[in-house]
């Protein structure tokens, strides 16, 4: 019979997760994540070829995190605006996954087109435009801005060149969503 796995492909995917989430992509190998997981490194390449198969199973753990984390609440008052929020508020909080997402050159190249044509993006938009009483392609038009407002903002968090402050992250977006609609009543 085969020696049991103590060490698992999973194990080692969320280990690196947490190597990432806590030091930052460029600290990730399998040395740290067997430090992390209190083994060697053989049970860590075991699981995959190369560290870079590592990294992409930590990017989706990640990506699924993140999504989770910006997600409106069912209690949210303007869908939009909480999204917009989280959204910073995850470049304040998680500033290595943050820049693991979406400043690095392996992960962080989608092209904005690419963005807005993702099918995951689809229920949000659905919201916004059903929230502004618009068909969906204007809806698109205003996500855009607002996302570009947004991630600005978290990019500037996560890069500590910006300081958090809830009361003003939360003015700015109102300030360009509302902005939004009144432009586009013709105010």
């Amino acid at each position: 019979m085969p020696p049991k796995v103590k060490i698992t492909k999973k194990m080692v995917a969320d280990a690196s997760f947490e190597v990432i989430r806590r030091t930052g992509h460029e600290n990730l190998s399998a040395r740290t994540i067997s430090e992390f997981l209190g083994c060697s490194t053989q049970p860590v390449l075991y699981s995959f070829k190369t560290v870079d198969e590592i990294r992409e199973a930590a990017y989706e753990i990640a990506d699924k995190y993140h999504t989770e984390f910006i997600m409106p609440k069912d209690t949210d008052e303007n869908p939009m605006l909480a999204l917009g929020l989280n959204y910073v508020r995850f470049g304040q909080e998680e500033k290595n996954l943050f820049r693991f997402l979406f400043q690095t050159d392996k992960f962080g190249g989608k092209d904005v087109a690419v963005l807005m044509a993702d099918p995951e993006l689809s229920e949000i938009m659905e919201i916004m435009a059903a929230g502004l009483e618009v068909d969906i392609v204007p809806a698109k038009e205003m996500f855009l801005t607002f996302f570009c407002v947004a991630h600005g903002m978290a990019s500037l968090l996560a890069n500590n060149s910006m300081e958090y402050d809830e009361g003003q992250c939360r003015k700015m977006l109102e300030n360009v969503f509302f902005g939004m609609i009144a432009a586009r009543k013709g105010e």
